[in-house]
């Protein structure tokens, strides 16, 4: 825990708090701990609390009681989540989270893109994040096609998921991490991008909130494109 002045009003106790939901959508419980905890070991943070969140899945907000109440009754407290979609996989859910805990005055860091969002930050760098999960959430139904809906595929690479980021971080070739692993080049490059390992590995490595992580983030906002009608 630390302390924060409040002018005449004196010290307020801060708490940093983690918040893990699975989601059969999304990765898993010990993924989202595993790059959290390497997070706040990078940025010299130290966790007060970890509430990890087994019932809400994809339940909307008004289905999130317990959840809901809680971040109520926290103020100025700092929050690390693994990705957007933890707090919500519902859009209008997500913008109602991200308006609560900012009014809050809550910090929250989000880990995979690694930024941090508060009061202070460009209104751009939150329409990003709530745009990634909504490009997200598209990719997703598009995949879900030809398999069972929601359904999360494993991979004979899995077990190897600790080595590639590694190898990542030590910026290895494709080529030498299927020789050292002893798999096909081609079939591991399809993981690590269906996985999207380059930026997992990346992001725990960057200083929270780099100018190049926000820029990123907005950047890669899409706007509609409107289709002709005329067959041009």
């Amino acid at each position: 825990m630390t302390m924060k002045l409040l002018g005449k009003r004196g010290f307020i106790v801060i708490m940093t708090i983690s918040y893990i939901r699975p989601d059969k959508h999304f990765e898993g419980v010990f993924e989202q701990l595993k790059y959290i905890n390497r997070y706040v070991e990078q940025h010299d943070l130290e966790i007060d609390y970890e509430y990890i969140d087994h019932k809400s899945q994809n339940r909307p907000l008004l289905q999130r009681e317990e959840l809901v109440s809680f971040l109520r009754s926290k103020r100025s407290d700092i929050l690390i989540i693994y990705d957007v979609w933890t707090l919500s996989s519902h859009i209008d859910d997500l913008v109602q989270m991200f308006s609560c805990l900012l009014k809050n005055d809550m910090t929250l860091h989000i880990v995979k893109p690694s930024v941090v969002i508060n009061q202070q930050s460009d209104i751009m760098l939150v329409l990003g994040l709530i745009d990634q999960l909504r490009q997200k959430l598209q990719d997703e139904n598009k995949k879900s096609i030809g398999r069972p809906k929601g359904s999360r595929s494993s991979s004979k690479f899995d077990k190897y998921q600790e080595d590639i980021l590694r190898f990542l971080r030590d910026n290895r070739s494709v080529s030498e991490m299927a020789r050292l692993l002893n798999v096909s080049r081609s079939s591991l490059k399809d993981y690590i991008e269906s996985r999207e390992l380059k930026e997992v590995a990346t992001a725990t490595m960057t200083p929270h909130c780099p100018k190049e992580a926000i820029s990123k983030v907005i950047g890669a906002i899409e706007c509609p494109q409107i289709r002709s009608t005329t067959g041009e």
